[in-house]
């Protein structure tokens, strides 16, 4: 049975901006001239639109729609609505990425691109082929997704999650080791559909500072499941906080300049035949 959606916090997303950021920046470095003047461009999963944004400084005629399923996040996303600088234009959309079909509705596009978002989506290697049906030909699709659920960062969540005192309600609802596949899934999958494909992992060294800053990090991100699901429960959302805490604690110590993240990412630029 699929966990629960998590309920998003933009502010907590927010607190990290620039570390998870620059994995977007990297990604859009190595997409191609796009075909259309001006490009119609889609990002899926665009949380609260700082990196949406983005976007039209690199094409500042397109015409760019942020779609996300979560409301707190496409009420942060709101501020940036209107013509851009460029002459182009940024909107925003709720939509489900386990289910958006663009194609159903005749919409196309000169880039999808989905920053940190997929590996959310359950089964999203099979709705490659929708929406690349919806990119234009000579087109891009780009995404990147963390890679790194070995790494303590999420081992030590769903060694705790899955115990004996959290088993009953959380064994559940933690990510699945299979939410993101190995690289050359993604290369197979992306040239079998007809795209020249680029796919490559890189692993980022965060300097993060303040008290607990990992800790801090991934309720942002990785522990809104969790967060989510003992909600209504205050003392056993802050218990299994204070016990994964003092896990991290362990794990990632902190240095006079700061507590170091390693955190890997999965990178994908496929550029449909044109």
């Amino acid at each position: 049975m699929p966990a629960p959606t998590p309920t998003w916090d933009p502010a907590q997303y927010l607190r990290h901006a620039d570390h998870r950021a620059r994995p977007f920046g990297d990604l859009l470095a190595r997409v191609p001239d796009l075909p259309g003047a001006p490009a119609r461009i889609a990002d899926l999963g665009c949380g609260p639109g700082n990196v949406t944004a983005v976007l039209a400084d690199r094409w500042p005629t397109a015409h760019i729609t942020g779609y996300d399923n979560s409301a707190p996040m496409l009420e942060q996303a709101a501020r940036y609505v209107g013509p851009t600088a460029g002459g182009g234009r940024l909107d925003f959309a709720h939509a489900d990425a386990s289910a958006w079909a663009p194609a159903e509705s005749g919409e196309t596009y000169d880039l999808i691109v989905s920053n940190a978002t997929l590996h959310w989506v359950e089964g999203h290697l099979d709705a490659f082929p929708a929406w690349l049906d919806a990119v234009v030909p000579g087109g891009t699709f780009a995404f990147q997704v963390p890679n790194n659920l070995d790494a303590p960062l999420h081992a030590l969540m769903r060694e705790l999650g899955t115990g004996a005192r959290w088993k009953s309600r959380l064994g559940e609802v933690l990510r699945r080791d299979d939410s993101v596949h190995e690289p050359l899934v993604y290369l197979d999958r992306l040239a079998r559909l007809g795209c020249e494909a680029d796919v490559w992992e890189t692993t980022y060294l965060h300097v993060l500072q303040g008290e607990d800053p990992v800790l801090d990090w991934v309720k942002g991100t990785g522990l809104r499941p969790v967060l989510t699901a003992l909600a209504d429960d205050p003392e056993a959302r802050d218990a299994f906080v204070t016990e994964y805490r003092d896990l991290l604690r362990a794990v990632y110590p902190t240095e006079a300049y700061g507590t170091v993240l390693p955190f890997q990412r999965l990178f994908a630029v496929a550029r449909k035949a044109g």
